[in-house]
């Protein structure tokens, strides 16, 4: 490994650690699985063929995927023929490029933002706020840790990490008051704030859950009202998406609307759902003079013709990481990207380099909790596996001690009497140490870690094959 990887690998367990200690995050994480994980359960459990409608949803993503470039020339094609403009980004740096200049070109400097990962991974607040553009965030998260200068910590849920103590700390100064330690006095204050932003905002900027090609649609799925002013209010929208967002046809949405919100928070179906199709029309009272639709690629193609190309049917939804006992433990922050969890473990290594994000690929049980969540069925262990198989092949591993077990074991895997001696040997001695004792509370050494926070299983004091032995004897 190279010293950058180590430093990284480092940074993951110190956060890790860091997480493990904080008491209130903790309790946090602790009520995700008894609130949003037990919602996931029970919502597909109400729902009838649940198994077979995510199944389809699945079938959709494949199946446009192996079309892609198809159904984004449709997009593009129906957006322009209903008043809309359509821009291709390679990368980050090139969409930011592309938004700062509509928004410069016009002379506006004051814009509203409706919750988007896509932008966040971009860092698009960035780029605006050096390019002299006033950003403000108007989902409620998003703008609780835009004061805060935090990353989400959550794909549905940014600032899942912060109490309400946290929240009302964070917001004081803006308050200019010492704000109360209340859900609705802090959610009243930010609806204050937030108004006035609206009403002057020039352009809003959205991200896009789902673009229909067929109509050129864009449909936006949110529990705030947020997104909706967002788009209606100022006089330009502009809608950023990565690649794998399309979708052909107006019916397919109806697949996916049926497992998006009972993925991510329980729901039916989210509060509010807004299919937008182009600028205002004559006769419209209200909506964008412009809808500009900006597509990112940033490395999306390059996974398309890989084996992990299955990390791009991800909707966003957040279930795994509601699931997966990794996450639960360390929270959003330890992964040290914009996407955390399960399925950021896939893609902040995809996106940015597996060099970089060598820890991302262990960061897992591989439990299956999160495939198990995701509604249109990821193989995301499989993939954690393929990127572990990737990164050994990319940097080996250069510790002799552990090249030298692993060569030991295969030597004794591969002749069974030295495996049937070995395992004799072993009942013989650490077995009998242990009769009294199943469980070992510290292991010497490099293993040391396995034990720092749970006890490993003692061997056993009986062979399998000597049991099996005795036992077919007295029954046969």
């Amino acid at each position: 490994m190279t010293d950058y990887v180590r430093e990284t690998h480092r940074e993951f367990l110190k956060a890790s650690r860091a997480a493990v200690a904080d008491r209130g995050l903790q309790q946090i994480l602790g009520r995700l699985g008894d609130t949003l994980g037990r919602k996931n359960r029970e919502a597909w459990q109400a729902l009838p063929n649940s198994d077979a409608i995510r199944e389809r949803a699945r079938s959709i993503k494949d199946a446009t995927l192996a079309d892609l470039a198809t159904h984004l020339a449709t997009l593009e094609n129906s957006v322009v023929a209903r008043g809309g403009q359509v821009y291709y980004a390679d990368d980050g740096a090139a969409a930011c490029q592309i938004i700062c200049q509509l928004v410069k070109e016009r002379g506006f400097q004051r814009v509203v933002k409706s919750k988007s990962m896509t932008s966040e991974e971009i860092h698009l607040n960035a780029a605006l706020e050096q390019a002299g553009i006033e950003t403000v965030e108007t989902d409620f998260g998003e703008y609780i840790i835009q004061v805060a200068g935090h990353r989400p910590s959550h794909i549905v849920g940014p600032a899942l990490h912060l109490s309400a103590r946290d929240v009302a700390r964070i917001l004081s100064p803006v308050a200019g008051e010492t704000l109360p330690v209340e859900r609705e006095a802090l959610a009243a204050f930010a609806r204050r704030q937030l108004r006035s932003k609206f009403a002057a905002a020039e352009v809003g900027i959205t991200g896009v859950n789902f673009a229909i090609a067929e109509t050129g649609s864009i449909v936006l799925v949110s529990n705030e009202g947020n997104a909706r002013l967002t788009t209606a209010l100022p006089r330009i929208h502009i809608a950023v998406m990565g690649i794998e967002k399309v979708i052909p046809r107006f019916q397919d949405l109806a697949w996916f609307l049926k497992v998006l919100a009972r993925a991510a928070t329980g729901q039916k179906l989210s509060v509010y759902t807004s299919i937008i199709t182009g600028p205002r029309a004559a006769g419209e009272l209200d909506g964008p003079d412009e809808f500009h639709l900006v597509i990112l690629d940033n490395g999306r193609s390059k996974i398309l013709g890989s084996p992990l190309r299955e990390s791009l049917f991800c909707i966003r939804c957040g279930a795994c990481l509601n699931a997966c006992p990794i996450y639960r433990n360390v929270g959003g922050h330890a992964y040290g990207g914009v996407y955390s969890g399960p399925i950021g473990a896939v893609l902040t290594p995809l996106y940015d380099g597996l060099a970089e994000h060598h820890h991302l690929p262990h960061a897992s049980s591989l439990c299956g909790a999160c495939q198990a969540a995701c509604p249109v069925k990821i193989q995301i262990p499989q993939m954690l596996i393929q990127l572990r198989e990737q990164l050994h092949e990319e940097t080996p591993n250069d510790s002799r001690g552990e090249s030298r077990a692993y060569r030991l074991w295969a030597a004794v895997l591969r002749r069974p009497w030295l495996y049937r001696w070995s395992s004799w040997w072993a009942t013989r001695t650490v077995g009998r140490w242990f009769r009294r004792q199943p469980w070992i509370r510290r292991l010497p050494a490099g293993l040391a870690g396995w034990t720092e926070h749970r006890d490993f299983p003692a061997p056993a004091p009986l062979r399998f094959r000597d049991w099996w032995r005795r036992n077919s004897r007295e029954q046969p």
